[in-house]
């Protein structure tokens, strides 16, 4: 439901902007990649003024995802250390229950009068 909201309300809307600015925006502009400003210049293109912002825009949305994603590489580094510990306790805790819940055969001491008044040597 809600995601069917965000593409009525934000994405349709954003789409026909974006149409709408390419059809207003066709003619085209030089786009030059020379410092020196010498004429002609040496690496011109001719693009459409739509196609250049709509680059430049798609290369910030990937530069800015890739500087938020290595940012970010400390949390997911002690996500998966503290992952790996809770698994480790989980794991720790599963075997101690089962120790736990398992008859364990404990010798009993012996009580009777017999055995206390008879040791053997052997036992020391």
């Amino acid at each position: 439901m809600i995601r069917k909201t965000v593409t009525v309300l934000i994405l349709i809307p954003l789409a026909l902007a974006i149409v709408m600015f390419a059809v207003g925006n066709r003619t085209p502009v030089k786009l030059a990649f020379d410092p020196f400003g010498s004429d002609p210049p040496m690496f011109a293109f001719a693009l459409p003024l739509f196609l250049v912002l709509l680059v430049a825009l798609i290369g910030g949305v990937i530069i800015g995802g890739a500087a938020a994603w290595s940012r970010q590489s400390k949390w997911r580094r002690r996500a998966r250390r503290l992952s790996a510990d809770l698994k480790a306790a989980r794991a720790e805790t599963e075997a101690l229950r089962r120790r736990l819940e398992t008859p364990s055969v404990v010798p009993q001491p012996q009580t009777s009068i017999a055995a206390i008044a008879y040791r053997h040597p052997s036992a020391a």
